[in-house]
């Protein structure tokens, strides 16, 4: 290796660690929730805190996945904010069975509901629904942030879309338990008693429709909220409640006992074989993807230290080169891995390709792979950097249009279980076709050089000034140079901002941000569950044009 690649290589190493360094810190503030004296507070109630629970939940000596850790990030800043959308959301093994568990934090504005609390709770249901797995609600919330009532309340993405899915999953026969070990109020109180069964904490858990104040303002009638909706009231006397228990501690470890005795789920039959750690570094990730990602590299270098054995068969090696089709396994598990080529290639036409473009013949190829892994039962993954479909005359002419759309419908129809890491860029049409949120990958995630837009910064930036600039002549202003780059400043500082993945994980376009090295544990996590839910739905993908 040359002086001038090692210095790039170091370079990029080094830029990479400092994102995922300031990263973690995020992380650690976020994972705060309301913050030291509001822990404080919370735990001299007798409570454990909703990621202390979740601890005592999980087996210790098996990984875990957060979804949407940065939820809301930097978003409500008029209501001082809402770290991890007031509510934690994990993967994780109970008695040795993959489990989704919701976790209300109490500490963030009492556990009240904001919009994209309602968000992150059906974006958890929808993993539980999507892959039959069973779901734990830890339930200890205030009930709807009543300023933002409006936004939480009414719509199909909203608040009561959650209790519609306690019933849909249950009709599927998806486990579902749920503990009160805090508040649990109002419409919220249907997502307890509409689970298979309901555990409730003495002295802490409470459930009602109205509580105390409501009732003698509705009805005159005076009582405090234990005798109202506490335990002993809901175990002995209304029997809407299953189990008392007497402190989290013991409630925690009747959940693990409860899903000690579930039966074992069907497979999808997904092929898994001894896993094998990659023959090249993993660590070697940092160093190849660049720090400034308008530089080349070559993709297939980031899959071989991804894959076991570092070995890969390439589908179509010499056709379609803008886009790496390839059989591999990943922690044992067989799967088709579907990712853009970052370096620039030279069809057998003789054509130049930029790298991180789709093109006719990489579309048609990816389409036909994506049938064929559907064909096989082999999952699907997408790894993401993507600048969009090739335009101009000559990619027009030869169809681009219909080739797109071919790969847009077997994307979509695909049957087998999808998987989305967006490793750098992911604008436009190509986001579409290469898997984005909107295609339903089971897990999507994205590495912290990620960015998600409609097309690049630069391209957005100058040409919403063009638009502005011709708006303001049509009024008969003019513009001076100067003023029209303090403008293209100005836009440019806006759009990156909504680049930043960051911005992207707040909104759950994404499931969150990882470190590169984790990019294996999150897939081989993903077919895990996903192999729970055996495949009912045949593959058909509909009209295509050929």
């Amino acid at each position: 290796m040359s002086t001038a690649i090692n210095l790039e290589f170091n370079k990029n190493e080094d830029a990479m660690k400092m994102a995922i360094s300031d990263l973690k810190k995020i992380n650690e503030q976020v994972k705060l929730g309301g913050g030291k004296k509001s822990i404080e507070r919370h735990k001299e109630k007798g409570k454990l805190t909703a990621r202390e629970r979740l601890e005592l939940l999980f087996d210790k000596n098996k990984s875990t996945l957060e979804v949407g850790l940065l939820a809301a990030y930097d978003m409500y800043p008029e209501q001082g904010g809402c770290p991890s959308a007031g509510v934690v959301t994990m993967l994780g093994y109970v008695k040795g069975r993959l489990c989704m568990a919701v976790a209300n934090d109490a500490t963030v504005k009492a556990g009240a509901w904001f919009p994209m609390t309602g968000k992150k709770n059906l974006r958890a249901q929808e993993i539980a629904m999507e892959n039959r797995l069973p779901i734990i609600y830890l339930v200890d919330s205030a009930g709807a942030f009543l300023p933002m009532q409006d936004e939480i309340f009414p719509d199909k993405e909203n608040f009561g879309r959650i209790f519609r899915n306690n019933a849909v999953m249950s009709a599927a026969g998806i486990p579902q338990i749920a503990a009160i070990m805090g508040s649990c109020v109002a419409g919220g109180a249907y997502l307890p008693i509409m689970s298979d069964e309901a555990l409730i904490v003495e002295g802490t858990g409470s459930v009602f429709l109205a509580g105390s104040f409501l009732v003698k303002s509705a009805i005159g009638e005076e009582i405090d909220n234990e005798t109202l909706g506490g335990a002993t009231t809901h175990c002995e006397i209304s029997g809407v409640t299953d189990y008392k228990m007497k402190n989290d501690q013991e409630c925690i470890e009747k959940i693990r006992s409860l899903i000690d005795k579930y039966g074992k789920p069907d497979k999808a039959g997904f092929d898994r074989a001894e896993p094998q750690k990659p023959a090249f570094p993993v660590e070697d990730i940092y160093g190849i993807f660049p720090e400034d990602m308008a530089k080349q590299y070559d993709m297939l270098e980031l899959i071989k230290r991804l894959v076991d054995n570092s070995e890969v068969d390439q589908y179509k090696e010499e056709y379609g080169k803008s886009i790496i089709c390839c059989y591999a396994r990943i922690d044992g598990w067989a799967v088709g891995i579907v990712a853009n080529q970052r370096k620039v290639v030279k069809s057998k036409k003789g054509e130049m390709q930029f790298g991180g473009v789709i093109y006719n013949d990489s579309a048609d190829k990816a389409a036909r792979f994506i049938m064929n892994c559907n064909q096989k039962k082999i999952p699907l993954v997408f790894l993401q950097d993507v600048t969009g479909f090739m335009v101009g005359s000559r990619s027009e002419h030869a169809g681009i249009i219909k080739d797109g759309a071919k790969l847009v419908s077997a994307v979509a129809n695909s049957v087998v279980p999808k998987f989305t890491i967006i490793v750098g860029n992911s604008y436009g049409a190509g986001n579409y076709a290469m898997c984005g949120k909107a295609y339903d990958p089971r897990l999507i995630y994205a590495w912290p050089t990620s960015k998600i837009a409609v097309m690049g910064g630069e391209q957005a930036a100058k040409t919403m000034v063009q638009i502005q600039v011709s708006q303001l002549k049509a009024k008969g202003q003019e513009i001076k140079p100067e003023d029209e780059q303090a403008l293209l400043q100005d836009i440019r500082a806006k759009y990156f901002k909504t680049l930043d993945p960051k911005y992207a994980a707040a909104r759950l376009w994404t499931d969150g941000i990882i470190d590169p090295l984790e990019t294996r544990k999150v897939i081989s996590m993903g077919i895990e569950m996903a192999n729970g839910a055996p495949i009912t739905k045949a593959f058909n993908v509909g009209v295509i044009q050929t």
